[in-house]
């Protein structure tokens, strides 16, 4: 499968990244089936080939999450962002299981305030099946 995705180029400290398409699973450093652009973070410019872009997604390639997040706020595709990095995902994770037990410590509290029903003990309930029988048999 296709991806358009960002190899990073330029000195220690100084990173630029180039805006490629290649297989997925391919090193991004090595052989590419075309540059479409570059990405410069430090001044957040970003310098693509709209039309070949189009082009590559209408063959079906994939974005990474971080590619489709450029490219939708630079407006070169319509779209919404996506969640990029395992860290916002982990938070997304967290506050899911913090909902999960806030609803669980309600349920507990729920139960809590219901009234509490008392079971017979399993003797009062015998005594009180052979306290009839003793009155018939009398």
């Amino acid at each position: 499968m296709l991806a358009i995705k960002l190899s990073k180029t330029g000195k220690t400290n100084k990173k630029m990244f180039r805006l490629i398409i290649s297989e997925k699973g391919r090193d991004p450093y090595g052989n590419v089936l075309e540059i479409l652009g570059s990405y410069n973070p430090h001044s957040k410019e970003l310098v693509a080939k709209t039309d070949r872009v189009s082009y590559w997604i209408s063959k079906g390639a994939q974005m990474t999450a971080t590619v489709n997040n450029l490219l939708v706020e630079k407006k070169i595709i319509e779209g919404k962002k996506v969640v990029a990095s395992k860290v916002g995902e982990k938070s997304e994770k967290r506050t899911a299981q913090v909902k999960t037990k806030a609803d669980k410590k309600a349920a507990a509290e729920t139960a809590a305030k219901a009234p509490v029903v008392e079971e017979p003990k399993v003797e009062e309930v015998v005594a009180e099946e052979a306290a009839p029988e003793a009155e018939t048999q009398a």
